[in-house]
């Protein structure tokens, strides 16, 4: 489907509308207590598009919402493009990062994958417990997924129903958890300070703030570790997730699932379900790659600009480089058969070419400063929400299993990175 059909148009104008209205009403917060809920413009968008693709009175029609569906595939490239150009400038802070701080990834590595995930599974979440529990679900696990399994799978639809989950409840039961460690008094406010960096600013924050608050004269230190944490989660997250995660949630999913029957191993017979695989593939509707490229780059210029509530040519600037480090990444993809997934190498090059080897490197930095990420995530998650109403039964099936399993991988990341944090500070001294 190309811009000469109208129907993609429609997708277009959808797209536009929604995301500018989200970005325009802005950050909701809501206050709780001892924490409070920000909805970010991103939900605002997930849940307009989502409502406009699945109501039953007028639907967006399957082949609208496959286009939509193929558009993203390429805008979580985007995101994945637009986070890079943060990591160059701070690599000679990872590399000044202590054994401690380092190791803490583990935690969050194997907090999901044990604890997690074999819980989903015992849920009975079917092969979406791959995308729910590979990792807490951030930005960048958009494009892990959508490049391994497809933005039509239900691997997908486990990271979105994460996504969502985190985005809303995260930095509430972070926050609770954190205040029961720190108040139990076996953890060092450090070690604590560093599981605080879980991949997600806002769960960071509340961390940061629970420990702070009973540990008032640490707060730089606390402050600088989550932080310097975090941003190593970050960097360290995309090809933990990828070569390592990823790979290992399935094969555990495949093998705990021999031993608790997954819903859709028990849906019909094999010709069936290949017979209907094979009816979806030949009947999808796909993008191609320079229309969505243009698609997404003007969608997401418009809501930049509502986020700034300015123009300025850096932006056009800005997201003429992303689409450049996309279309690249792809073509590495292609050219050796798919083993070096899109979203590595693009987050690579863009790591590279704003480092500090780099002669262009503080330009580009500057640039990219005037398109903030989440106005990219808004548009992302609202053309997301248009391709989500042939969905919609599925996530349906997830329903109430995300609470109990994002409850325990959102605790288990920041316990068990805090033990591994803990006992590297007793070896290294830290």
């Amino acid at each position: 489907m190309t811009l000469r059909d109208k129907r993609l148009w429609i997708i277009v104008g959808l797209a536009i509308v929604i995301a500018c209205i989200a970005q325009a009403i802005g950050p909701a917060v809501i206050p709780l207590g001892i924490a409070s809920v920000t909805l970010l413009p991103m939900i605002w968008g997930l849940l307009l598009a989502g409502s406009i693709s699945g109501q039953t009175w007028r639907p967006l029609g399957r082949n609208l919402q496959d286009a939509a569906t193929s558009i993203m595939g390429v805008a979580v490239l985007f995101l994945g493009a637009r986070l890079s150009l943060e990591i160059g400038p701070s690599i000679p802070l990872l590399l000044q990062a202590g054994p401690a701080l380092l190791l803490q990834e583990l935690g969050h590595l194997f907090g999901t994958l044990l604890l997690a995930l074999p819980l989903a599974v015992l849920l009975r979440m079917g092969p979406a417990t791959v995308g729910a529990t590979f990792s807490i679900d951030r930005e960048g696990s958009f494009a892990m997924v959508s490049e391994r399994y497809g933005s039509d799978s239900p691997q997908y639809r486990g990271v979105l129903s994460m996504y969502v989950f985190g985005t809303v409840f995260g930095a509430i039961i972070v926050s609770l958890i954190a205040s029961l460690a720190t108040s139990l008094g076996i953890f060092d406010p450090l070690a604590l300070a560093m599981g605080a960096g879980v991949g997600s600013g806002s769960m960071m924050a509340a961390a940061a703030s629970v420990i702070i608050a009973q540990h008032p004269e640490m707060q730089q230190q606390v402050l600088a570790l989550s932080a310097a944490s975090n941003l190593i989660t970050n960097v360290l997250g995309l090809y933990v997730g990828v070569w390592v995660a990823l790979p290992a949630a399935d094969k555990m999913y495949k093998a705990l699932s021999k031993r608790w029957k997954q819903p859709e191993e028990k849906a019909g017979n094999a010709a069936e379900m290949e017979a209907a695989t094979a009816s979806l593939l030949e009947t999808r509707t796909s993008v191609p790659l320079g229309t969505s490229l243009l698609i997404f780059s003007g969608a997401g210029l418009l809501v930049a600009m509502i986020a700034k509530k300015t123009f300025s040519f850096d932006m056009v600037i800005t997201f003429v480089l992303l689409s450049a480090l996309v279309a690249i990444s792809i073509w590495l993809s292609n050219i050796t058969k798919h083993r070096i997934p899109a979203i590595v190498s693009g987050m690579t090059l863009g790591a590279l070419a704003t480092s500090p080897i780099s002669p262009i490197g503080t330009w580009v930095s500057h640039t990219a400063e005037s398109v903030n990420f989440l106005s990219i995530i808004t548009a992302m998650l609202t053309i997301a929400g248009l391709g989500i109403g042939k969905d919609l039964p599925l996530l349906k099936n997830i329903g109430w299993k995300i609470i109990p399993t994002g409850v325990v991988a959102i605790a288990a990341s920041f316990i068990l990175s805090a033990v591994v944090a803990e006992f590297a500070l007793g070896a290294w001294g830290r």
